[in-house]
């Protein structure tokens, strides 16, 4: 008799404490659940042995991506309802990692042996493919930098096609009521041009410039001359080719360089979107150092950078285990203010910060539809599970910037001189050069 899922329903209830909140679909065909709501498909009992040999979210993270598990329905749903009874409240009892470790309790080890049953063969699952590999040793070594940047950049150019659409540019937009993806992905560059003063015959670097959509928009619409560095083949591939077809390669260079190791400075200004976030805590001082030495007196910076709530022990802050071996490796998050701190430490002085975290959110939830819009030749062009890892970590970044859990804000930050002039306008909002 089918009743695989009756069985996983009662183990859930009985681990977490509480009900499930969607409905469950087993390799048996068997349901069990509140009817109405999405519905998580354990499609192979190989999902209970990956949850077995890595409790919590790595377990889950990699039945995602191989595919063991699913989601029939609405996924921001589910994700929302199996956050608040997963994470969330797993905050407050120690994370269901811990509750599924925890065999000293005799209902665990109860719940444990079922589940032990249900799962099959006592073998454990190769990680999917898609996790990353390593170098060892110390964070944010040159060598291992690079390897993160590829890990997740270097998965092909028309897969970001796909995704980002015709800007190609991947980071946050700048919505208003009427906006399409593209005309706010351009409203962005603007701003970033605009607070930085940019004008004919001024020098930009763009730190981490992706496929070239920042510098290609500030040397054609503003007349700079521009150089963008980035860690990534494709990348640097992908915007020579853009940067020679608008005409613009006797005004723009792209360079596969480390920001540790260019030194082509003075320049006017330099814009860094979306980058900081692999710089990591250790080396974040050095890069607002170099940052500040590449600039001119009276030279700005615009730091765009996703940033964390801050922790009341900020010792206890660990990276999402999902995003760390599947997304971003070796990424991490600070509090903006922890930002500004490091900045000023370095010499800057910070003349704005603005937030636009509803804005990430927008654009998420635009990128995730041109994913399940193209989901096939997406899956061609990468595979499965690496389509799989990017439909989840998007729908999921959305639901925490929507729910403040995280936020993303630009800083412009000045390298003011001796005279204390920064070159702005009174108005300082008003961005004019």
């Amino acid at each position: 008799m089918a009743e695989a899922a009756r069985r996983l329903t009662a183990l859930a209830e009985q681990v977490l404490g509480v009900p499930l909140p969607v409905r469950v679909r087993a390799w048996d065909r068997s349901e069990s659940g509140p009817p109405g709501t999405p519905v998580l498909v354990v499609r192979r009992r190989r999902a209970l042995r990956r949850l077995l040999w890595k409790p919590g979210e790595l377990g889950l993270a990699r039945a995602w991506v191989a595919g063991d598990i699913d989601v029939e329905g609405d996924l921001y749903e589910a994700l929302e309802l199996l956050a608040g009874t997963l994470w969330e409240r797993g905050e407050e009892t120690g994370g269901p990692a811990r509750g599924l470790a925890a065999l000293r309790d005799p209902r665990l080890r109860a719940a444990g042996a079922e589940l032990l049953k249900l799962a099959g063969p006592w073998t454990p699952p190769a990680p999917p493919a898609e996790e990353v590999r390593r170098t060892r040793g110390p964070l944010h070594t040159l060598r291992r930098d690079k390897q993160a940047i590829s890990h997740h950049y270097d998965v092909g150019n028309a897969f970001y096609e796909k995704v980002l659409g015709p800007s190609m540019v991947y980071s946050c937009a700048y919505w208003d009521a009427d906006s399409t993806l593209e005309d706010a992905q351009r409203a962005k560059l603007d701003l970033v041009c605009r607070k930085l003063g940019l004008a004919p015959g001024r020098r930009l670097l763009d730190v981490g410039c992706g496929w070239g959509s920042m510098v290609l928009h500030a040397a054609g619409e503003y007349g700079v001359s521009a150089v963008g560095i980035t860690l990534s083949e494709e990348q640097a591939a992908y915007a020579r080719k853009r940067i020679a077809e608008a005409g613009l390669t006797d005004r723009v260079e792209i360079r596969v360089q480390d920001y540790r190791e260019f030194a082509d400075g003075p320049f006017d200004a330099i814009s860094s979107i979306g980058m900081a976030e692999h710089v990591g805590s250790a080396q974040y001082a050095a890069y607002a150092a170099d940052l500040y030495a590449l600039l001119k007196p009276g030279g700005r910076l615009l730091n765009h950078q996703i940033a964390r709530r801050p922790l009341r022990d900020e010792e206890a802050y660990r990276v999402d285990e999902f995003i760390d071996r599947y997304v971003f490796p070796d990424g991490e998050l600070a509090p903006v203010g922890r930002t500004v701190a490091q900045l000023e430490e370095a010499g800057f002085e910070v003349r704005d910060v603005e937030a636009l975290r509803e804005h990430y959110a927008l654009t998420l939830r635009s990128w995730v539809a041109n994913l399940e819009s193209h989901w096939a030749e997406a899956v061609r062009l990468t595979s499965p599970g690496r389509a799989r890892v990017w439909r989840l970590y998007m729908a999921a970044c959305a639901l925490s910037f929507e729910r403040n859990r995280i936020g993303v804000n630009q800083v412009l930050a000045v390298r003011t001189p001796p005279s204390g002039e920064p070159g702005l306008s009174l108005r300082t909002r008003e961005w004019r050069g």
